[in-house]
């Protein structure tokens, strides 16, 4: 009996340590791929660590993890000890407020605590960079100290500071010599927590951060966007280190009491070395837009080829600071919450919010004689009629991309509704899109995707939910390109730039955009209405709709250019894919969102959740 308990604690440990790690080994088997993949492993390379050691954004969002992390725990550890030791001599009633306040940011949402941090410093003028993401760090840190070391303080003899210093010591002496030593191990353990909060950290990061300055975290997220196994080596880097640390940790208490005086030399050598770290990541980032003409550019993260931005730089003798954003949401989050930028690349129905709001400026056509290079189907959309505000950036349509080893070509005439074929259940990737996903019910019932009317947005709703029952989907996103390119489902909702590049890859697939019709949407580069760089802005819209950067951008990207050079040159070029959108362009069924009100959207969002919490 007993051997057989230990035989299924052995096995429970087992399990536990193979929950906990085994994604971590998976992570670093696949950062020495050779191809692309993430799910197919193809020979042993070191590519993505060379590509990785060139890729400068990588370089100094780690420099800016790191020191804003280090000076983050020091000084949160700092003020959460003498905050803790504050209270310990506090009457009772001031004790439990300020204990109940510091539990407040713990047990905030972080979201909430990000936005109004990003209020906080918009509302006092403050520019947004590698400052604004110091002190949100050590504020969002320094509760959790307090919380660490308190129970230390509170467990002390409280006679035991009198005591020194009735022995001769002074107050400073009773301090570092009698009550620091005694607490020490909640003060490690709360410096320990606030550097992993600090380093880990990425929504409060994304909301207060600008300027060009960005943690691993929000570098990290953008490369998720598209395939990019350069994270795969980033993460074994940083898995590596902290082993390494682990190790030192363990080590480093021996070396300590054999070597005292070389512990207060090396002490001394990290504060100095931290410091000049700290002053050059201020004056770098801090006051960049002091040196010359500098275009602050906002786009979605991993939708431009930055060789680009940097052949921009140099020909226009500037700077530009290029940031990304998630969603068309949070980009417009961000704008209303007081950040300022030059040229915004958002997509049709948020430029049709923008313009109402009264957030660009009218474009001067004159300052972009490209203009004569764009394709006369991607003009005078009904989100910007004439084009006033937006020149056209990428284009495309949501589709099905489908395996043809797999599906019968029969079933694409049931349009959406092959997307309820029970031949197929259980074998299909739905858009994890809330609009998109009620476009296909939508048009697979007859109506327009920009309906407002309550029976038949319910009627979509029940369209999902029997699809979701029946069909057993898997609802996903950008994580859809590698499993279909390694062939893992029958069936994908895409967009048409991710289908090209997933058919250029494997070319058992195919995309397909139904006669029922589907979103056509475009994404548009505007000014906003206060840029400060308004010449400036109109260069890089030239520039960028120019035919060969338009060329490189869509080689890079994959999606729909639309310049017409780039356009035809892609078609029967490497990317064939987008030849299966062409035929589709004219079908009087294809439709633009548009901006939603706030009460339509929250119906749409409520049904949302509940189709997505079975």
């Amino acid at each position: 009996m007993k051997r057989k308990n230990k035989f299924f604690s052995i096995l429970y440990v087992v399990l536990c340590l193979a929950f906990f790690y085994l994604p971590i080994l998976v992570t670093m088997f696949f950062s020495f791929n050779s191809s692309k993949s993430l799910t197919r492993f193809t020979g042993f390379s070191l590519r993505w660590y060379e590509e990785l050691i060139k890729n400068g954004e990588v370089i100094q969002a780690v420099y800016v993890s790191v020191t804003i992390a280090l000076i983050a725990t020091v000084v949160s550890t700092v003020l959460g000890t003498m905050t803790a030791i504050g209270l310990s001599k506090s009457k009772k009633i001031i004790k439990e407020i300020l204990l109940n306040v510091n539990s407040i940011p713990i047990l905030n949402p972080e979201i909430v605590t990000a936005i109004s941090l990003m209020l906080l410093f918009s509302s006092l003028g403050m520019r947004k960079g590698y400052l604004t993401m110091l002190l949100a760090h050590i504020a969002f840190c320094t509760p959790y100290v307090i919380t660490s070391v308190y129970p230390k303080v509170r467990a002390l003899d409280p006679n035991l500071a009198n005591a020194a210093m009735d022995l001769g010591a002074t107050p400073y002496q009773a301090l570092t010599k009698v009550i620091l030593p005694m607490i020490k191990e909640g003060i490690f353990a709360g410096a320990l927590l606030a550097f992993t909060m600090s380093f880990d950290d990425f929504v409060i990061s994304y909301f207060v951060s600008g300027n060009g300055v960005k943690n691993i975290s929000i570098v990290v997220y953008n490369m998720t966007k598209r395939i990019n196994p350069t994270i795969n080596a980033l993460s074994t880097i940083v898995i590596a280190v902290i082993i390494l640390v682990l190790l030192i940790g363990r080590i480093l208490p021996a070396i300590k009491k054999k070597s005292k005086k070389m512990n207060k030399t090396v002490r001394r050598v990290l504060s100095v070395a931290l410091a000049a770290v700290v002053c050059v990541g201020m004056i770098k980032w801090g006051y960049v837009a002091k040196s010359g003409h500098v275009l602050k550019v906002y786009n979605a993260g991993e939708y431009i080829d930055m060789n680009l931005v940097e052949e921009f730089e140099k020909e226009y003798n500037c700077s530009v600071v290029y940031e990304t954003f998630e969603s068309n949401e949070m980009m417009y989050t961000k704008l209303s919450g007081g950040e300022t930028y030059d040229v915004l690349i958002p997509s049709d129905y948020m430029i049709q919010r923008l313009i109402k709001e009264e957030y660009l400026q009218a474009l001067d056509w004159k300052l972009i004689p490209n203009k004569k290079n764009l394709m006369d189907e991607v003009l005078n959309k009904s989100y910007d009629p004439g084009n006033r505000y937006s020149c056209p950036y990428f284009w495309g349509t949501v589709g099905i991309l489908y395996d043809r080893t797999v599906v019968d070509e029969a079933d694409l005439k049931e349009g959406w509704n092959i997307l309820r074929n029970p031949k197929y259940k259980g074998n299909i990737y739905m858009y994890d899109s809330e609009r998109d996903s009620f476009m296909i019910a939508l048009k697979a019932l007859g109506y327009s995707m920009n309906t407002t009317d309550e029976k038949e947005i319910e009627e979509a709703y029940q369209w999902l939910i029997d699809q979701r029952d029946t069909m057993d989907p898997i609802y996903a996103g950008d994580d859809v390109i590698d499993n279909m390119i390694s062939g893992n489902r029958a069936m994908a909702v895409v967009y048409s730039g991710d289908a090209s590049y997933i058919i250029s890859e494997n070319p058992n697939m195919e995309y397909y955009t139904p006669d029922q019709g589907t979103n056509l949407w475009y994404d548009a580069m505007v000014i906003t209405k206060d840029c400060n760089e308004v010449e400036l802005a109109h260069n890089f819209i030239n520039f960028m709709i120019s035919d060969q950067s338009a060329l490189s951008n869509t080689e890079e990207i994959g999606y729909t250019s639309t310049v017409k050079s780039a356009f035809d040159n892609m078609v029967s070029g490497t990317y064939k894919g987008i030849t299966s959108y062409i035929p589709d362009a004219e079908n009087p069924e294809n439709e633009i969102f548009a901006y939603q009100k706030p009460k339509v959207k929250q119906k749409y969002a409520e049904l949302w959740t509940k189709v997505k919490a079975k």
